[in-house]
C-alpha cells in the first residue's frame, strides 16, 4: 500500500495557504502576482522531489516523473475565488505532489509514474478551466481573445504581466497517460451529515443558465394607480415564486437551482421599475431533467407574457455544460481503496460543482475523490476540513493511484 508523509502533506498545504492568506481564507486569483509566486513555489517543490517541472504559457504547473510511464496525472487547481477558501483546489494540488513523491521515494513503488499538476483558472477569473482546456487543445481562440477579469484586464495583458507570453503551452502527450485523478473538498454537506469520510465521485453535474428579462413601463410610484401599472419588478418576483413551484415538481434528490442575480431598472424607491432581469441557474446529473427544467422556464415566460401586463423573455445565458461521467474502472479502484482504509465510511456521490475533469474526461479517463467540508461551506473564507480527513483522503487516493498503475488502467 502506498505510504504518504502526513506531516509533509499538511506542511505544504499550510505553506500554499500563505500565498494570499486573508484570515482563514485565501485571495489568490489567477495570474495575480501572488498566484504566480505560488506557482513558482510549486514548481520548485516538484523539482526538489525529483521531477521535471514547468510553468507553461498559460500558467499551468506540470511535473513530470523520471519514470517513462504509462503515467497518471494527479492534481487540481491552485487559483481561488476572489474571496476563497484555503482548500478549494489547493487540496488536490498538494495531494498530487505528495502522492507523486511518496511513490517515487518508496522502493516498492518507485517504478510507478505520477505527474503532478496545478491547472490555471479553474475558477474563471478570466476563462473557466483555462488551463485544462489549453492542455487538452480545446481552448477557443475567440473566447481567449475576449476573456477579461472583473477589473477589465484582458487575459492577453495578464499573461504578459506574468511573463508567460513567450513560454510554450503544454499539450497532452499522446500515449503517456492512463488517466487523471483529482481530489477535492466536497463543498457541500452530504459526507459530514452522513458521518462518512470519503466520497467516490460518479459524475459532475450538468449546468444550464438562463437570463429572464421583464419589460414593463416605468412610471411614478405615487401617482400611478395599481390597476394601471406594468411593474417589471412585480413580474420578476412573481416569476421567481412560480419557477420554484415548477422546479420543485421536476427536481430529483440532488437537483439545485439559484437566482444568483436580480436587478430592477432604474432601481429607485419612487419609480415603478420599467425593466427587470434575473439570472437563473440550475444543475443536475440527468440531461433529460435539465431539458425539462429549461423547457419549464421558457414556458413560464411565455405564459407570463400572455397573461400580461409585462413582457417576459427567457433565453440561454451560457452554453449548456453537459454532465460528465467518471470512469467506472477508476471509480472502482477508489472505492476499493476507501474500503481498505475506511471500511464502510465512504459512499458514491455526484459532484454538484464543476471541476477540471469535466474538460479532461473527454480525452483521458478521469475520477475524483471528495473529503468532507465542515458545515458544507465553500467559496467563503470559513471553508475548512478536518486535518484527519485531509490525511485520510490522500491515503485513499494514493492507494487507488498505485492500484490503477499496477493494473495498467
Amino acid at each position: 500500500m502506498a505510504r504518504i508523509n502526513a506531516d509533509r502533506l499538511l506542511a505544504d498545504l499550510d505553506h500554499l495557504r500563505s500565498f494570499g492568506a486573508c484570515g482563514n481564507g485565501v485571495v489568490r486569483t489567477s495570474l495575480s502576482p501572488v498566484d504566480m509566486e505560488a506557482r513558482h513555489w510549486l514548481a520548485t517543490r516538484m523539482r526538489e522531489a525529483g521531477f521535471e517541472a514547468t510553468i507553461d504559457g498559460v500558467g499551468n504547473v506540470i511535473g513530470r516523473s523520471p519514470n517513462p510511464g504509462p503515467a497518471l496525472l494527479v492534481g487540481s487547481h491552485s487559483d481561488t475565488q476572489p474571496q476563497g477558501g484555503w482548500l478549494d483546489g489547493a487540496l488536490g494540488v498538494i495531494y498530487g505532489l505528495e502522492i507523486a513523491r511518496a511513490l517515487l521515494e518508496d522502493p516498492a513503488t518507485a517504478d510507478l509514474a505520477v505527474d503532478p499538476v496545478s491547472w490555471i483558472d479553474e475558477e474563471g477569473t478570466f476563462l473557466g478551466c483555462l488551463g485544462s482546456r489549453s492542455w487538452c487543445g480545446v481552448l477557443d481562440p475567440k473566447a481567449e481573445a475576449a476573456a477579461r477579469n472583473a477589473a477589465g484586464t484582458s487575459l492577453a495583458d495578464a499573461l504578459a504581466a506574468a511573463d508567460l507570453v513567450d513560454r510554450p503551452r503544454a499539450r497532452m502527450e499522446p500515449g503517456r497517460y492512463l488517466g487523471y485523478l483529482e481530489a477535492h473538498i466536497e463543498q457541500g454537506p452530504y459526507l459530514e451529515e452522513a458521518g462518512l469520510e470519503i466520497g467516490v465521485v460518479t459524475s459532475i453535474v450538468g449546468i444550464r443558465g438562463c437570463t429572464v428579462r421583464f419589460e414593463g413601463e416605468q412610471n411614478h410610484a405615487g401617482t400611478t394607480p395599481m390597476p394601471r401599472r406594468r411593474d417589471a419588478g412585480v413580474a420578476l418576483f412573481d416569476y421567481a415564486v412560480r419557477i420554484r413551484e415548477r422546479f420543485q415538481a421536476l427536481a430529483g434528490d440532488r437537483t439545485v437551482w439559484t437566482i444568483g442575480r436580480a436587478t430592477l431598472d432604474p432601481g429607485a424607491p419612487s419609480i415603478i421599475p420599467g425593466r427587470a432581469e434575473m439570472m437563473l441557474q440550475f444543475r443536475d446529473a440527468d440531461v433529460d431533467r435539465l431539458d425539462r427544467m429549461e423547457a419549464a422556464a421558457e414556458a413560464l415566460a411565455a405564459e407570463a407574457t400572455a397573461a400580461g401586463p409585462v413582457k417576459v423573455t427567457c433565453t440561454r445565458a451560457r452554453a449548456p455544460v453537459a454532465p460528465t461521467i467518471m470512469d467506472a474502472g477508476f471509480q472502482q479502484h477508489i472505492a476499493d481503496a476507501a474500503e481498505r482504509i475506511v471500511p464502510g465510511r465512504w459512499m458514491r456521490m455526484p459532484s454538484a460543482a464543476g471541476h477540471d475533469p469535466m474538460v479532461v474526461a473527454h480525452h483521458i479517463p478521469c475520477a475524483m475523490v471528495f473529503i468532507p467540508s465542515i458545515d458544507g461551506i465553500s467559496h467563503d473564507f470559513a471553508e475548512d476540513s478536518k486535518r484527519d480527513d485531509i490525511v485520510t483522503g490522500c491515503r485513499v487516493l494514493a492507494d487507488a493511484a498505485e492500484s490503477i498503475l499496477r493494473a495498467g488502467g
